[in-house]
């Protein structure tokens, strides 16, 4: 295939009661670096789809008694995304309509080529592709925070995007710790995009946001019946991954009667849809996240320790915003870009710059982009003021002087933080100071500028 996007391997199901016709297909489907199991009859087929995602299914008209056209609404109600392929030695005109009006993807006519095969499973791969990218779009669409870049100029979101990088190339499980709203969700979706995996869907589950029980199908699936509601089979969020990555958010909220099931997972790639006893299989790369110390929570007994070990192969650090002052005018200004297009607005006033690096950023980098965005509405001239911000963020502490009964260290905190504001970069408001920049480092570390 030309497209590098495009998966190169397929899970792919062949079902003929002939066995040469098997061997053969499937020498040549794996061959062509496929993933093949090769079986001789409906209820095996059935078996089989029950227990793993397949892509496509090469399904023989006639299997002795049966009739493999019966699979082709069947297949897919164990797997939701397979494509089913109709081969046979008795081809005509009128089977071959009667397959494509019941849902077949294509029809080959036996003996069949090298060559043939190869351009069916190529445009199955094509048509999974654009499934899986508009399954990612519809993702992305409910997450606006994709367009924040990762140019930092922090040593410690550099520290992290560096890290990000090297782990993306490998399969390992990855934990992202930080405060709300610092990109943990954005950086676990650039993890995939830098992966093997890009081409395959990126889907989240947050973990606070269902119940238990709607949680546990959402993430297992579950068959028709498997409680009040369930009222068709749902194959789950880890079977529609299959392939991709599953980035669970806040996992620190993960139930404690489901973590056992997910622990089983992340170890064996096995588990089953609420209702089910079939054993399913799924290959999925799983990126977690947490605003809570899980090591408390382990301590607590709100957390399996074991669960934490398997999570937490490769953790990663997010800086929260305060912590990455050289980067807030760099966001502020792209958000900018992004959120007033169209608007004819230049930039932000002097006095706003100062009061983004002076505020604490208690939201983060999501309540940076709420600011600039409600900044957007209510601009009506060329520059953004300060008149167009929250009175949070504009907020300044109460005046203090020398000879003021107050600590030093407040006196000192409050000088440094209002050079940082002023100050064009970090070794600008050091010069300014008096004290080189490892001094100013440690300073605003002390003071949490």
């Amino acid at each position: 295939m030309s497209d590098n996007s495009l998966p190169t391997s397929l899970n792919i199901l062949i079902v003929d009661d002939e066995i040469n016709i098997r061997k053969t297909l499937a020498m040549s489907l794996e061959a062509d670096g496929h993933t093949v199991i090769a079986v001789s009859n409906a209820r095996d087929a059935l078996d089989e789809a029950s227990r793993r995602p397949f892509d496509l299914a090469f399904v023989d008209l006639r299997l002795g008694a049966e009739l493999g056209l019966d699979l082709i609404p069947a297949l897919p109600a164990q797997s939701p995304w397979i494509k089913v392929v109709i081969i046979t030695a008795h081809g005509s005109i009128d089977s071959a309509v009667e397959t494509m009006k019941r849902g077949a993807a294509d029809y080959l006519t036996k003996p069949f080529t090298p060559a043939q095969v190869r351009l069916v499973t190529e445009r199955v791969a094509h048509l999974r592709a654009l499934e899986q990218k508009v399954a990612g779009l519809e993702e992305s669409a409910d997450h606006p925070d994709v367009e924040v870049s990762f140019k930092s100029a922090s040593p410690a979101m550099q520290r992290a995007l560096a890290l990000a990088r090297q782990v993306a190339e490998n399969d390992t499980t990855v934990l992202l710790r930080g405060e709300s709203g610092t990109g943990k969700g954005v950086l676990a979706r650039a993890i995939h995009s830098w992966s093997r995996r890009a081409g395959r869907i990126f889907a989240t589950v947050s973990c606070p946001t269902l119940s238990p029980q709607l949680l546990e199908s959402e993430l297992f699936g579950h068959v028709k019946g498997a409680y009040t509601g369930a009222v068709k089979d749902s194959p789950g969020r880890i079977a529609a991954s299959d392939g991709g990555t599953l980035f669970l958010d806040e996992i620190g909220d993960l139930p404690v009667e489901l973590q056992p099931k997910l622990l089983r997972f992340v170890q064996d790639r096995e588990y089953e849809r609420v209702g089910d006893v079939a054993t399913r299989r799924a290959d999925v790369r799983l990126i977690t996240a947490t605003n809570v110390k899980l090591e408390e929570a382990v301590r607590a007994g709100k957390f399996r320790e074991d669960l934490l070990y398997r999570i937490a192969v490769v953790p990663i650090d997010m800086p929260p915003l305060r912590e990455r002052t050289e980067d807030i005018v760099y966001l502020a200004e792209r958000f900018l870009a992004t959120l007033g297009r169209g608007r004819g607005i230049l930039g932000f006033t002097d006095d706003v710059l100062a009061a983004f690096k002076a505020y604490q950023w208690p939201g983060n980098i999501r309540e940076l982009r709420n600011v600039i965005e409600r900044a957007v509405i209510l601009c009506r001239g060329e520059r953004i003021g300060v008149e167009y911000l929250p009175s949070n963020v504009v907020a300044r502490p109460a005046e203090m002087g020398l000879g003021d009964p107050i600590p030093l260290n407040k006196l000192e905190e409050l000088h440094i933080r209002r050079v940082l504001a002023r100050s064009k970069s970090l070794d600008d408001a050091a010069r300014t100071l008096g004290i080189d920049a490892a001094t100013l480092w440690r300073r605003r570390r002390k003071y949490k500028i």
